[in-house]
């Protein structure tokens, strides 16, 4: 069976890396806003936290749902009805006039905002095999990883401007609209009718389990999801960070976020170059020494720094970043290489865990440690420890199968 056929390989990364930027786009494009959302709205800025956390909440539990949809319906059909929810809800958030309704609204971005990640995984394995899949994975990554350095700077730009808050998801309503039209022309639909898997509740409710409570899903799983923890732990402080910390304005998150982000497509430039010429399992290892560096380069700076300032409090987060982007294409292939047949709802599955570990992080952690930049340090150190310790498990694993397998 042979899936469609896609356009150029350029093509398909920059919508592909389009489809994955406009969920980081409605995280980190309000980060300016917070003060101003603060004040408008009549809440603190705790309260305005939540409108990250309820959006990964239900990011992540809909992320369960748009693979398995994917593989009943088809790609292209799950991804464009999820870009007319996310301009719906986006009209709604602009709208909102108290916290309560921009929750709600947030909400429902956050139920939409997945698919283009999540499905889009799935069409990259349906597209391509082996080294080929990694260097497009590598590819969307890397251009993926700009959305998260831009978005806040967009942001901050609108509102310097002297726009008011609702005009940033005004500017998320046109994003989605030329993600709606590009992806109606240019994409292909990879899943054909034949390869389609009927939608049954019970049977989607027992391959759930099946593979989300497979031993070797969890450990490649968590591996990737809680090791980006250490990452994410600083994008979700950032107005902390920027505002308290390093005493900068609304227009000051380019100075978190470009390293961060930069860190990230650097590495995921070298994930795609190294395709075919390095071992996955030299990547990955390579990829957690970086994040080792860049936690002990970080944990020293804070310590002994007299004050938190620039540069040098931004430079080992570039470190982190670049290793997290060795790591993540080979472990997410990984995992849809488990299930060829239900890439989709695989993908979903690895999603999830990923964004419930985001929402902790987000929701929890960040509230916990943002008040102290060493405190910030010795979290992200853990996150990357504890990613460490997955993989490394994993690893043995397979390395023992291998040595059983050939003694037999």
């Amino acid at each position: 069976m042979t899936a469609a056929v896609a356009p150029s390989t350029r093509r398909m990364a920059l919508l592909l890396a389009g489809l994955a930027m406009f969920g980081p786009f409605s995280i980190d494009t309000i980060f300016p806003a917070f003060p101003q959302l603060a004040q408008r709205l009549a809440v603190d800025e705790v309260a305005v936290q939540q409108t990250i956390s309820v959006y990964l909440l239900f990011y992540g539990l809909m992320s369960l749902a748009h693979g398995p949809l994917s593989d009943a319906w088809g790609r292209k059909r799950v991804i464009l009805g999820g870009l007319v929810i996310f301009v719906g809800a986006s009209v709604g958030c602009a709208l909102s006039t108290d916290l309560t309704t921009l929750l709600a609204f947030r909400a429902l971005q956050g139920l939409s905002a997945g698919v283009g990640m999540i499905v889009g995984r799935a069409v990259i394995r349906d597209l391509y095999h082996g080294h080929d899949a990694q260097r497009l994975m590598s590819q969307v990554s890397m251009l993926f990883g700009i959305a998260p350095a831009i978005a806040p700077i967009i942001g901050g730009w609108i509102l310097l401007s002297g726009a008011g808050w609702p005009l940033i998801f005004w500017f998320l309503v046109v994003f989605a609209l030329v993600l709606l039209a590009a992806t109606a022309r240019f994409l292909p639909e990879t899943h054909p009718a034949q390869a389609r898997v009927a939608l049954s509740p019970r049977t989607l409710m027992r391959d759930y389990v099946r593979i989300g409570f497979n031993p070797r899903f969890l450990r490649l799983a968590l591996a990737g999801s809680i090791g980006f923890g250490g990452i994410f732990l600083y994008i979700s402080s950032a107005p902390a960070i920027v505002m308290q910390h390093l005493h900068l304005g609304e227009g000051g998150f380019a100075w978190l976020f470009i390293p961060t982000i930069g860190g990230m497509t650097t590495g995921s430039f070298l994930s795609g170059r190294m395709a075919g010429h390095s071992t996955p399992t030299r990547q990955v290892a390579l990829g957690f020494t970086l994040c080792a560096v860049s936690a002990v380069l970080n944990i020293g700076y804070v310590s002994l720094a007299p004050q938190f300032a620039l540069p040098w409090a931004v430079m080992p987060i570039f470190l982190g970043g670049m290793g997290m982007a060795l790591i993540f294409p080979i472990l997410a292939l990984a995992v849809l290489d488990m299930y060829p047949l239900q890439r989709g709802l695989a993908s979903s599955l690895q999603a999830f865990v990923q964004l419930m570990i985001s929402t902790v992080v987000a929701g929890v952690v960040s509230p916990l440690l943002h008040d102290s930049p060493l405190h910030l340090a010795l979290g992200q150190a853990a996150f990357f420890a504890a990613g460490f310790v997955f993989w490394y498990w994993e690893h043995q694993r397979e390395r023992a199968a291998e040595a059983a397998g050939t003694t037999l």
